[in-house]
């Protein structure tokens, strides 16, 4: 390696409950019969924080994923918990570890998104995320009262809004608003609460939220959007990007790219961390590793595959109708995550409607690393010294062993090498990403100062 770069990366555990790989629920070593139990989730956090993970992250949909056929009952990621319940519990059996959970813009109201979420920052003694999601299925806007879902840049105009307004209410409070003095009886200082008064083209929000200012003050905000809409977005508010890419040198362009559009948005480029997700697949010898993957990829039911293919592509056409070993006939355009879309469609050259259902099934949640422990920490090496990226998401592909696998194989290479951290040396979620914790917008700008709409008698 010849490049050069100061600091360490970062690595967020991303289980997606039974392991990220839509068949990885019927490998031998996995253990998917414990979805709903709290006890396997504790235990694969409490690995990822014995390793020193940055965070674990766990997604989350309110409601089912377009599912096509029958046979594609056999998809592993149908049943879940919600997420903000389990950080609450996560929160009670770890002490360092990040705890990130997936919270829809299009199906939430931002004033109860805010109290939650500062109360896991609360909870966690400051170690909660929230990975800010538009969602995109139908079944959600059905479950929500609507027979269609949001169009694309609807979608995105309401999340603006409601992030501005989340991140408005965690400044309601003052970090010294409490006084909590018994001998006068004075338990805080109502010039130091703040209300709202937030009348948008979404939501009118009066304010101030009933929770204290947090350890974090914010909790860390994350987001995956890849479209154009969804990094104007994440340059203007997020601490993490997640990405997914195939190569390096498209890795590397997309990080110059977006540091540079975070610091057109006014803000430090290094406050915001990019991570690619990665499906690492470590075994004994290169061999070993290929035929894992060949085995891993027998275990896709082609109907499960063609269901996916038609998700990534926006569930505007029906496959079924062609031939599954011919060609993939013209898309029409989505108003679901336009560059997923985008990213399949420049996939399919070459392979059969089959063969790229297949390939979306095996990387839908990032790109498969295969190979040695060395080889597998040989190349995030390359890519983050090579500037494509600030760490990475780990999604192993079934749990727990293919990430017992990486953990014992891979982590301490990384560590002897220096490229990632031996031990936790602060106490919160920003501390592990070198983030600064936000200055309230309401300091050193008294005449930003909302009145309360709490006093009235009536």
């Amino acid at each position: 390696m010849t490049e050069t770069r100061s600091g360490q990366m970062h690595l967020m555990l991303f289980p997606l409950f039974t392991g990220t790989h839509v068949a990885g629920w019927r490998h031998p070593r996995a253990t998917p019969g414990r979805t709903h139990d709290i006890q396997f989730h504790t235990e694969i956090a409490q690995a990822a924080e014995r390793a020193k993970f940055d965070a674990v992250f766990f997604a989350d949909a309110q409601g089912f994923r377009t599912i096509v056929g029958r046979e594609a009952h056999a998809r592993n990621d149908v049943a879940r918990l919600d997420p903000i319940v389990m950080l609450s519990a996560l929160a009670m059996v770890t002490q360092h570890i990040g705890l990130v959970a997936t919270l829809s813009t299009s199906y939430n109201e931002p004033y109860a998104a805010a109290r939650r979420l500062a109360s896991v920052d609360h909870v966690s003694r400051g170690r909660a995320g929230w990975n800010i999601v538009t969602s995109t299925t139908r079944n959600e806007a059905r479950n929500f009262g609507r027979e269609v879902h949001f169009g694309h840049a609807e979608r995105y105009a309401r999340a603006e809004e409601f992030v501005d307004v989340v991140r408005a209410l965690w400044d309601s409070w003052d970090d010294d608003a409490a006084v909590i003095d018994k001998e006068s009886g004075r338990f805080f200082d109502p010039a130091k609460l703040h209300g709202l008064g937030h009348q948008g083209r979404f939501f009118k929000v009066a304010g101030p939220l009933s929770t204290m200012r947090s350890p974090q003050a914010h909790p860390v905000l994350v987001q995956a959007g890849a479209s154009e809409a969804g990094q104007t977005l994440a340059a203007r508010c997020a601490d993490v990007v997640f990405t997914s890419h195939a190569t390096l040198a498209g890795a590397q362009a997309f990080y110059r790219d977006f540091k540079a559009k975070v610091a057109l948005a006014g803000r430090d480029p290094e406050h915001c961390k990019i991570l690619p997700s990665i499906q690492p697949l470590v075994a004994p010898t290169a061999a070993e590793a290929r035929a894992e993957v060949e085995r891993l990829t027998s275990f896709i039911h082609p109907e499960v595959a063609i269901s996916m293919l038609q998700l990534a592509l926006g569930g505007v056409i029906d496959l079924h109708q062609y031939d599954p070993h011919g060609p993939l006939p013209p898309i029409p355009p989505t108003e679901g995550s336009k560059s997923r879309q985008a990213k399949v469609i420049a996939m399919s050259a070459g392979l059969s409607i089959l063969q790229l259902a297949q390939r979306v099934a095996t990387s839908e949640t990032g790109s498969t690393l295969a190979g040695t422990p060395v080889a597998v920490a040989d190349q995030l090496e390359q890519w983050f010294l090579g500037r494509a990226c600030d760490g990475f998401v780990v999604g192993p592909p079934y749990l727990p062993g293919s990430f017992d696998d990486f953990v014992a194989g891979v982590v301490p290479i990384l560590q002897s090498r220096g490229l990632f951290r031996t031990d936790y040396t602060g106490v919160t979620l920003r501390d592990h990403l070198g983030l600064t914790r936000p200055v309230s917008q309401y300091h050193g700008h008294p005449e930003r100062h909302v009145e309360p709409e709490i006093w009235s008698q009536d």
